[in-house]
């Protein structure tokens, strides 16, 4: 029986990267999104221009399987940008790929998009309504008709009048045949960085993606900032009217790989604070603290920093999981767990054990890792998570499940302990979470663990996105 790999984590929706003035821009743009494939595992694409020009190649499948050295060979030019796609909008289909390219009035124009627009469906509509015909059905190509249809003169002010008409996140990157334009929402909840190479300009979701390529970080690309870069340099526009900030906390949660640098800080500082405070908030008397690997390291070393408990390679995880599997005839107990995770018995047996985990959405797999840990001899096990309970879906760029299917929206903490069969369970307060990150309280978006969106929905938005008024809370425009 084959099977789908499931998740139970928030996904967030790709990553993107760009450079500008480069000989070998496609493949430093190849070897972006391989430090980004964390961020989308679902297809890659590149365009590439030589000035003249587009070129574009895309494919489903992990990004060391689709760019080989011939397929980089067929995307000549010194400036380039890409796309890893995890699909929020949209189903998983080599026509909903990235890079998005048309011919349009003004020539050529590629397009890759971080984010999530919440109103793309009736912008949709409204531009079928009226003939355009589209190519996909994910929102990102929303954007591309919006500049085509745009009455403006230049590309810039269509780009304006475009995003003026749309409502989410998005970090943007837009490849002309001879420039290359970067931009960040006016809320900034995705991130996108810009560095220097040997002259050219670089930008990408993450830094990360900018110490591989040994590019050099010059600073985030402000929210509401468009970013034109041409051979006349870097030019900087804000034209939007400044809001508060609302950046994506999840981005230190789990999204961003612990070595890049976001909004600013060290993601794996912020994590480790993160399980410092916790086990401030939820002390218990243990043997062993263990992560559930990989992004549950950074805060499990915290809570043993903290608590004097032992840090341990309790759960050893398989890197080399693919997103199907072939599941044997004779039913394997947890098997979707085990394929990824495999517990150390040395390490556990006859032990009282700390789990840190970054987050619990559903609770199957906290479930199945808890029970797993049990069966190699565990004295006891006890649950804790470097984040709040989440009881609201995200609709900025992160693939969530409905509000009825987050464990903690419809179960109190106690009812999710014994679902997960630990004999404790402890949660990161949010305003523990908060104390960690400096200015916090204006800057940083969390309506999955509080409900109050930073971006007001309307109630035809509310419809459309099958809502409902009683938990949009403060967030409905009236």
């Amino acid at each position: 029986m084959t099977m789908r790999l499931g998740s139970d984590k928030f996904n967030d929706e790709c990553g993107i990267f760009g450079i500008y003035g480069h000989p070998e821009a496609a493949n430093l743009t190849y070897l972006g999104l391989y430090a980004l494939q964390h961020r989308g595992q679902e297809g890659a694409g590149i365009v590439s221009s030589d000035g003249v020009h587009h070129f574009h190649e895309k494919a489903m499948g992990l990004v060391s399987d689709i760019f080989s050295s011939d397929v980089l060979k067929r995307l000549p030019g010194d400036m380039a940008i890409g796309h890893n796609r995890y699909s929020t909008t949209g189903g998983s289909h080599t026509k909903n790929l990235q890079p998005i390219t048309v011919n349009y009035a003004l020539g050529s124009l590629a397009l890759s998009h971080n984010g999530n627009l919440i109103n793309s469906k009736l912008i949709r509509d409204e531009l079928e309504a009226y003939g355009s015909i589209f190519q996909s059905t994910n929102d990102s190509e929303v954007i591309v008709h919006l500049i085509a249809l745009s009455r403006e003169k230049n590309l810039i002010d269509r780009i304006i009048d475009a995003v003026s008409k749309i409502k989410g996140s998005y970090s943007l990157l837009i490849l002309t045949e001879k420039e290359l334009i970067a931009m960040r929402d006016p809320w900034g909840i995705r991130p996108l960085s810009l560095g220097r190479l040997d002259g050219a300009y670089v930008l990408a979701s993450e830094t990360c993606a900018l110490d591989l390529i040994e590019a050099k970080f010059v600073r985030d690309i402000e929210p509401g900032e468009i970013v034109i870069i041409n051979e006349k340099g870097l030019e900087s526009h804000h034209p939007f009217p400044h809001t508060r900030s609302a950046l994506c906390i999840f981005e230190y949660i789990y999204f961003s790989r612990p070595d890049s640098y976001v909004f600013g800080r060290s993601v794996n500082t912020i994590r480790k604070a993160f399980g410092r405070k916790l086990a401030q908030e939820n002390p218990v008397d243990a043997d062993v603290v263990i992560p559930v690997p990989d992004s549950g390291v950074p805060a499990a070393l915290g809570y043993s920093e903290q608590s004097g408990i032992p840090y341990e390679n309790g759960l050893i995880r398989n890197h080399y999981v693919g997103r199907t599997f072939i599941e044997p005839q004779q039913s394997i107990r947890h098997f979707g767990v085990k394929i990824k995770l495999n517990p150390v018995k040395d390490a556990l047996a006859g032990k009282r054990v700390v789990v840190v985990d970054d987050s619990i959405v559903r609770g199957t797999t906290s479930r199945k890792i808890v029970k797993m840990i049990r069966n190699t001899g565990a004295k006891e096990v006890h649950m804790r998570i470097s984040s709040p309970p989440i009881f609201f879906p995200c609709f900025y760029g992160i693939d969530t499940p409905t509000r009825q299917e987050l464990i903690a929206s419809n179960h109190t903490i106690d009812e999710i302990k014994k679902y997960i069969t630990a004999d404790s369970l402890g949660y990161l307060s949010t305003e523990g979470m908060l104390s960690i990150v400096p200015d916090s309280q204006n800057r940083f978006c969390t309506a999955c663990f509080e409900g109050e969106y930073p971006i007001p929905f309307t109630k035809e938005e509310v419809i459309q996105l099958g809502l409902f008024e009683d938990w949009v809370k403060g967030s409905l425009q009236r």
